[in-house]
């Protein structure tokens, strides 16, 4: 169907056929028979969870990214806590961050005790502005974590340069940016901790589970106490010395990413580049189609960056359209194509209105994004067909709702 001309076509949400049979989601993990035997390897191993998977992984995570440290954990929240917990925030503590991301990295402020404070995004990348972040600095802030939207890399110059002159430090979510670079470095190794999710739609994944990376020792050893109930020693450490004593050192958390789920994330590492090439070369057929497409708003890529495509987000421009980004997003769906929604801004979600008393409209360019974007499937499974399938419905129901 993806060959018909698209003005020829009625919306399937108006009773036309859909561009596809079966609905194409936004994001899927990609597993091959290597994955799934390393894995069942793993399962008739004497170690399931904390054992020499664990290690391999993080030496491997940290040699790709170019780190001296990598720290798994149980998800990439539980990574955040983590590195929240390492950066010193407690009680009274502020830390700055964008609105325009999962809640998961406001939330790991208040985990701590601590206040998460938004600073509005810059209104190309969606990234945190460095101006507005340097605006809500006060002498409660210990922090500031940037984000790294969609897998663009924030402003990271600029977030550090600030972050040295008032002594804060900088934990960046790359999440969604694994891969990615910046003026020539590998996101991982460029700020205090930076943080990595291994979710099923991200660029490799471990089922759950997350990865903290730093250079700095300290940070590191926190990191892992962490996670293992704030002791100072795992069971496999003390199996192999032959003792049983153990000594809680600080009040930690049961973070711990198993083997099963390391020894995947070896075999799902080895496949990164190959998984980045594809996203890339998605984003640039996206971007070439959608060019010329009245009313869609591409990504924009700042000319020193990389970025990793963890999402290929367009804006709908309002003036175009004879419909709202609602309407927009139902009809795409109707075709089968699984669009989504990234992000509601983390300070109107109910919880966040209720507790700080945010009312909507503290932060015009988050919140003009967030009522425009759509986030069109991006994953490196794609096939071209699919790629071909998303164009033609965009380029369909844009067709149908121009003005």
């Amino acid at each position: 169907m993806s060959g018909t001309p698209a003005t020829a076509q009625t919306l399937a949400i108006d009773g036309g056929s859909p561009v596809r049979e079966t609905l194409l989601p936004y994001g899927r993990q990609s597993i091959d028979e290597e994955d799934i035997q390393t894995v069942v390897e793993t399962l008739r191993s004497a170690w399931l969870t904390t054992g020499p998977k664990v290690g391999e992984f993080e030496e491997a995570f940290a040699e790709r990214v170019g780190a001296s440290y990598a720290i798994s954990f149980s998800s990439g929240t539980a990574a955040l806590h983590g590195a929240a917990f390492a950066a010193g925030l407690k009680p009274g503590d502020e830390a700055i961050t964008s609105p325009l991301t999962f809640a998961a990295t406001a939330n790991c402020a208040l985990y701590q005790g601590a206040k998460p404070v938004f600073a509005d995004v810059c209104s190309d990348t969606l990234n945190l502005d460095p101006e507005q972040a340097s605006a809500k600095i006060t002498g409660r802030t210990r922090a500031i974590l940037p984000v790294d939207y969609a897998g663009h890399p924030a402003d990271l110059d600029s977030v550090l340069e600030m972050a040295r002159r008032h002594g804060l430090v900088v934990i960046e979510d790359a999440c969604h940016s694994l891969g990615a670079e910046y003026r020539n470095h590998r996101v991982g190794a460029i700020a205090d901790m930076t943080v990595f999710s291994f979710h099923p739609v991200k660029h490799i994944t471990t089922g759950e589970g997350g990865m903290v990376t730093t250079r700095n020792a300290g940070y590191a050893q926190t990191l892992r106490q962490f996670r293992n109930h704030g002791i100072a020693s795992d069971a496999r450490q003390r199996q192999s010395a032959g003792q049983w004593h153990y000594e809680m050192v600080s009040l930690g958390f049961n973070y711990r990413l198993t083997d099963i789920a390391c020894v995947l994330g070896i075999s799902q590492l080895g496949k990164l580049e190959r998984n980045l090439a594809r996203r890339r070369e998605i984003a640039a057929i996206y971007t070439a189609a959608f060019r010329e497409m009245p009313g869609i708003i591409s990504p924009a890529v700042r000319p020193d960056v990389n970025p990793a495509w963890h999402l290929y987000p367009i804006r709908v421009g309002p003036a175009k359209f004879s419909a709202g980004r609602g309407e927009v997003f139902r009809a795409l769906r109707a075709e089968n194509i699984g669009v989504n929604v990234h992000y509601i801004p983390v300070h109107l979600h109910p919880y966040y209105r209720d507790r700080f008393g945010y009312k909507g409209g503290e932060f015009p360019v988050a919140e003009n994004a967030y009522e425009r974007l759509i986030s069109l499937p991006m994953f490196h499974g794609m096939t071209d067909r699919d790629v071909n399938d998303v164009i033609a419905a965009v380029s369909k129901v844009c067709s149908a709702f121009a003005r």
